[in-house]
């Protein structure tokens, strides 16, 4: 037994001593934000302020009532869990004398249990309630520890809704966030609402309980009025599964709810999950209108409490108004990059038209020639052999400048996914690289064989390269260089596009990606705009290095399809 210890039962000299403690273990503890490493520093301090051989905490997963050790010391000590168990519950069982516990609450309810023993030895009751007062000290900052998590996550939230990130990207960073303040160890996901408000789709899922991609992105709940009813009434809801059927604690009368987003019912072990034991769902509506799901599930019923409710109650309107603002950047961005790209090809249009109107110049005197020949009789072969082959020349031309636009015209209607950077760079070469070449611009390409696919439209990539390709042409009116390296990446494929022409002047290169600002007279000032619109969708990185006089580098890193 220690000093304290012994100390404690001196009356006035006793809770002097205690009171020092506390007092000290409080300052100790006052910037710690692990939980763990507060428990486990705490435990110890009550052990040698104690003077106690033996000290655990014991405490109960989420929606189980068994406890178990989570921290011992020593290591090897034996410890009664039923005993422990049945004071869990508040069922004042029989306790040894050598034993002294008392109860640990987080998130509102006994959480825990800080037991300390004496072998060969007893506690006086001056030391149980000594303990007892350290458990609500411990308490105390473990809530503390925990409020500030949920600040942090607010925070981070916060953040990256400030970064107007892709919708995809923001919900899981939202799930992220939930499983720091829900502590879920089921799954969580995200559900979001069509146009029409006539179903949910999955959109996104963490599966905590195994680790595994879910297999269910993308699948489809129908629903009802009923169901609209209950996602636009701005509650959470909590449900604890009761054999085959919900019960409903928070919320109100919603089993529809429960079964609909219960689509794991049949799930086996073989299948991404087993089914949830409970389920807190938080509706995200604006103004009647459904946006989506926010749904948390944990393995066993009892998992979550008023406390989580509460939490999901607070987190549901800051996630409501991100998603929306997130889907209406997301078809705002859609809608420019989309007038832009016509825009665009409208210039490209312009700027190959003269070299359509040169080859079909050229042919035009020669089939001439020819007819009249054929009609005079003055047929020479070997005339007639290099005219065809002139013709044939600039029919290739042709041929190469519309299949280019035609394919930049159907990549661009197609949906994102994977895209090829060594066809994007080969077909701009296809419509840009006559006019360079007359024009006195040699082209030098650097491109490796095999080169990962990138996470973008092969229409949108083809757009990017089309743009850069034509500014380096622009900038070097009287001729020069340009040159088109493409290589892998650790995570995608690195592009250089660079230029020996005209150069960018300084006061402009840090402007030169907004909309509208342009070096040239004739210009728009939307390729570079586009261009960045592009990479921000395919979340990669452009960096524009220039020097007047000197030329224009443009480095792309593009990101590996998923």
């Amino acid at each position: 037994m220690s000093a304290n210890a012994s100390s404690l039962s001196d009356g006035e000299a006793g809770e002097l001593a205690l009171h020092r403690f506390l007092h000290r273990l409080i300052g100790d503890l006052e910037q710690a934000r692990d939980v763990d490493r507060l428990l486990s520093f705490s435990l110890r301090s009550a052990q040698a302020f104690l003077g106690a051989p033996h000290v655990c905490l014991a405490a109960a997963a989420p929606g189980e009532s068994q406890v178990h050790l989570r921290w011992s010391a020593p290591r090897e000590a034996e410890w009664d869990a039923a005993l422990l168990t049945e004071f869990l519950l508040g069922r004042n069982p029989s306790t040894p004398r050598d034993t002294i516990m008392a109860p640990l609450r987080r998130r509102h309810r006994n959480w825990g249990i800080l037991a300390l023993r004496r072998p060969d030895g007893r506690f006086s009751r001056a030391e149980s309630r000594a303990l007892a007062r350290i458990a609500d000290v411990l308490s105390q900052r473990v809530h503390f520890a925990d409020r500030e998590r949920i600040l942090d996550v607010r925070t981070r939230i916060d953040r990256k809704i400030m970064q107007q990130l892709d919708p995809k990207d923001l919900v899981y960073h939202l799930l992220d966030g939930l499983r720091s303040l829900t502590q879920y160890d089921h799954s969580s996901a995200v559900l979001m609402g069509d146009d029409d408000g006539r179903e949910l789709v999955l959109t996104a899922e963490q599966i905590a309980v195994v680790k595994l991609k879910s297999r269910r992105i993308g699948l489809t709940l129908p629903l009802d009025d009923e169901l609209r009813r209950l996602l636009t009434a701005g509650v959470v809801y909590g449900f604890d599964r009761a054999g085959d059927e919900w019960r409903v604690w928070h919320g109100g009368d919603a089993f529809p709810l429960a079964r609909l987003l219960d689509y794991r019912r049949g799930a086996t072990d073989a299948d991404d999950a087993p089914r949830e034991g409970a389920l807190l769902c938080a509706p995200l509506a604006v103004r009647g209108r459904v946006l989506g799901v926010l749904k948390v599930a944990g393995r066993h019923a009892g998992t979550f409490g008023p406390y989580e409710a509460e939490l999901m109650q607070r987190f549901m309107p800051d996630a409501s108004v991100a998603i929306q603002n997130a889907q209406s950047m997301q078809a705002l961005r859609s809608r420019i990059l989309q007038a832009e790209r016509k825009h665009v090809l409208a210039d490209l249009a312009r700027g190959v038209s003269h070299d359509l109107n040169n080859a079909l110049g050229s042919m035009l005197p020669l089939v001439q020639q020819m007819r009249e020949d054929v009609a005079a009789g003055r047929i020479d072969a070997r005339a007639f052999a290099a005219d065809l082959a002139q013709i044939e020349e600039s029919l290739q031309v042709c041929r190469r400048v519309f299949g280019g636009l035609i394919s930049v015209a159907r990549g661009s209607a197609r949906p994102g996914g994977e895209a090829n950077v060594r066809l994007a760079i080969l077909g701009a070469l296809s419509i840009l690289g006559d006019g360079m070449k007359r024009r006195g611009v040699r082209v030098e390409l650097d491109v490796a064989e095999r080169l990962p696919a990138v996470r973008s439209g092969q229409g949108d990539l083809e757009q990017l390269v089309l743009n850069l390709a034509s500014n380096a042409r622009d900038a070097m009116p009287d001729g020069g260089v340009f040159s088109v390296r493409a290589w892998p990446q650790e995570r995608g494929v690195g592009v250089c596009v660079a230029d020996t022409g005209c150069g960018i002047p300084p006061e402009l290169l840090s402007r030169v990606q907004e909309p509208f600002i342009t070096t040239k007279q004739e210009g728009s000032g939307l390729g570079l705009a586009i261009c960045r619109s592009i990479i921000w969708e395919m979340r990669g990185r452009m960096e524009i290095n220039s020097k007047p006089g000197e030329g224009t580098q443009v480095v792309l890193h593009l990101p590996a399809a998923e």
